[in-house]
């Protein structure tokens, strides 16, 4: 005995099959997204922490001023890539909504190597670390200065 299908109910087979396999799919993800895997990290104990502003100076460099007593702890000279990469990033979302730049910004060190750079006016966060060990250690000279 030959089973024959005729073409109306060969699609209705295929459309059934198409959306098991999609109802399947969204279950798995579903199952996937509350299983925790995505949730976000937790932070390590913080090392070292320093609230900085960031300026720009006459002679074209940016003064990197301590919050802690508006001591000028370090410039940033020349095109300094990295540096003024992040500084330019984040000052193109600071003028996108509109807010001073007159606010500070945070840098963590924390236990587990991480370094941390903190808009506090927007609550933007850049772990510094994932651009690379060498572009991280630009920032991290200014946790390492006593003033």
């Amino acid at each position: 005995m030959i089973l024959r299908m005729n073409t109306i109910q060969m699609q209705n087979y295929i459309a059934l099959f198409i959306v098991s396999m999609l109802a399947m799919v969204i279950l798995l993800v579903g199952n996937f997204v509350h299983s925790g895997k995505l949730e976000h990290q937790i932070d390590a104990d913080i090392v070292a922490k320093k609230t900085l502003y960031f300026r720009d100076l006459p002679s074209g460099a940016v003064g990197v001023i301590s919050a802690d007593n508006g001591l000028m702890i370090a410039q940033v000279e020349g095109q300094a890539g990295f540096v003024r990469g992040i500084l330019r990033a984040l000052a193109r979302d600071r003028r996108i909504r509109q807010i001073s730049s007159d606010d500070a910004f945070e840098l963590i060190s924390r236990a587990d190597g991480r370094l941390t750079l903190i808009d506090l006016a927007t609550n933007n966060r850049i772990d510094l670390e994932s651009f690379g060990k060498d572009n991280a250690a630009e920032f991290a000279a200014f946790l390492n200065i006593s003033r």
